[in-house]
């Protein structure tokens, strides 16, 4: 809770150097006035717009953070079926780390952002339409933006070819070794293809997932910058706090886009451009001059991300977690996901 204290601290002190915030909406009209211009890139705002931009690169460069974690040879692993049940077991830390986010960072904070010393319980009502709101454009996207294999019969195949896969090696395995050799070559060939259909069908609900991410680092860069604009302490603080709360993020994120059917080195790339999210949230604050812009675009862009993860989550991939079987598995799955919700509840207390 790094960035509410950053915004408590700003109600009270000034805002750095620099100009107010202007008679424009959050300040930014101001910006077409040349001697507001001058002040906001002055040399006394220089040292504000550097940390607050290397801070918010540095978010978002902790994309970069899976790939100590997860070997190089994991693209090619997932292919076989032990490398589809390592891959739900970081999905389950997935969900676990997208619901802790959720419950225990976002809403808290965008709460946190609208309380009101009347005790007015309006804006609840408010910001909980935004989850709606989040939940329901994510899935007006998927329908708009739907994959070439998302049809049923395609689903329905998959799921049949991968049941028939086990009958058909347990059937040529009485079969004479000239026939065998050639089932071990059906066999290697068809559970490949039943997992590149099976990543295929996902395409969208990787990109949605970046789309969420790069909102997410919007509202870190607004913190950031925000944090930056009230102290070079406090700022420092907030960056690293956002880090800690993103390393374990990023690797179910990590998980999410390589179900979707990216590869290792793709999924990396793409992680990393959301990081601009995260420099236009930067530049959003510091043209705005004044916490009062970051709070009011903070205050519906964080339970609108909410409603983002929550279906990212609850409708992408926790359906592939209940089609396991395995006793074992379905509860290693549970146990990770109490570990990613975990993980998430820690940081926000080591946060506060």
């Amino acid at each position: 809770m790094m960035a509410q204290t950053a915004v408590a601290q700003a109600k009270t002190a000034p805002a750095g150097p620099g100009p107010g915030p202007g008679p424009g909406p959050w300040g930014i009209k101001n910006l077409l006035d040349l001697q507001y211009l001058d002040e906001l890139f002055s040399i006394d705002n220089l040292d504000v717009w550097f940390c607050s931009l290397v801070g918010s690169i540095a978010v978002g460069l902790s994309g970069i953070f899976p790939l100590l974690v997860i070997p190089n040879e994991a693209g090619t692993a997932l292919k076989t079926e032990a490398g589809c049940q390592k891959l739900k077991k970081l999905l389950s830390f997935a969900i676990g780390g997208l619901l802790g986010d959720v419950f225990l960072h976002l809403l808290p904070e965008a709460w946190a952002y609208t309380s009101s010393p009347d005790g007015s319980h309006r804006h609840y009502h408010t910001q909980g339409l935004w989850v709606i709101g989040g939940l329901l454009s994510f899935l007006i996207l998927e329908k708009v933006f739907p994959d070439e294999d998302s049809d049923p019969e395609s689903k329905a195949t998959c799921q049949r070819t991968e049941s028939s896969s086990t009958d058909l090696s347990s059937e040529v395995s009485v079969s004479p070794q000239t026939n065998g050799i050639c089932s071990n070559n059906n066999s290697d060939s068809k559970p490949k293809t039943d997992l590149s259909l099976y990543t295929d069908i996902c395409k969208t609900s990787g990109y949605l997932n970046l789309l969420a991410n790069c909102i997410d680092n919007f509202t870190h860069g607004l913190a950031v910058a925000g944090s930056f604009l009230v102290s070079r302490k406090v700022g420092f603080l907030t960056t690293f706090a956002i880090l800690l709360h993103e390393i374990p993020h990023e690797v179910g994120d990590f998980a999410i886009l390589l179900r979707a059917g990216f590869d290792r080195r793709k999924a990396v790339r793409m992680q990393l451009s959301t990081a601009l999210g995260g420099v236009m949230g930067a530049c959003f604050a510091l043209c705005s001059q004044s916490q009062h812009g970051a709070e009011n675009a903070t205050a519906w862009i964080l339970p609108f991300t909410s409603g983002g993860f929550l279906y990212i989550a609850l409708v992408n991939v926790v359906p592939d977690l209940l089609q396991e079987t395995n006793p074992r598995n379905s509860f290693l799955q549970v146990l990770l996901l109490f570990c990613g919700i975990a993980v998430m509840a820690l940081l926000s207390v080591v946060m506060d």
